[in-house]
């Protein structure tokens, strides 16, 4: 049901943390991701922070889709503990990060 990989997240999660240091960072890689995977994100984040349950995921989805109001990098960026929402909403829909993060903090 998600366009977005598990490893997209990872990339997003671990520049989240940096945010001071990796906005711009970020938001290029925002810049380069395609709608869905925006509004997969918005989703994955509003499980993590219990805005939505994990079997609601479809209605999270509808929901990002149709109440956007501000660029959602903007509201990403502009979400307190973001990176902490979207590693617990991938938990809670049974997708693990910790594989990729590995992975990304290897590579740099």
């Amino acid at each position: 049901m998600l366009e977005i990989t598990p490893w997209k997240v990872a990339q997003v999660v671990l520049m989240g943390r940096e945010l001071d240091r990796a906005e711009g960072e970020l938001r290029g890689f925002f810049e380069r991701l395609n709608e869905d995977e925006m509004i997969d994100l918005v989703a994955i984040m509003w499980i993590g922070r219990e805005s939505f349950e994990p079997g609601d995921l479809a209605e999270a989805l509808r929901t990002a889709r149709d109440e956007r109001t501000t660029p959602t990098a903007d509201y990403l960026l502009g979400t307190p503990h973001l990176s902490d929402h979207l590693e617990n909403g991938m938990d809670a829909l049974g997708i693990s990060l910790s594989g990729e993060e590995d992975d990304l903090m290897a590579g740099h």
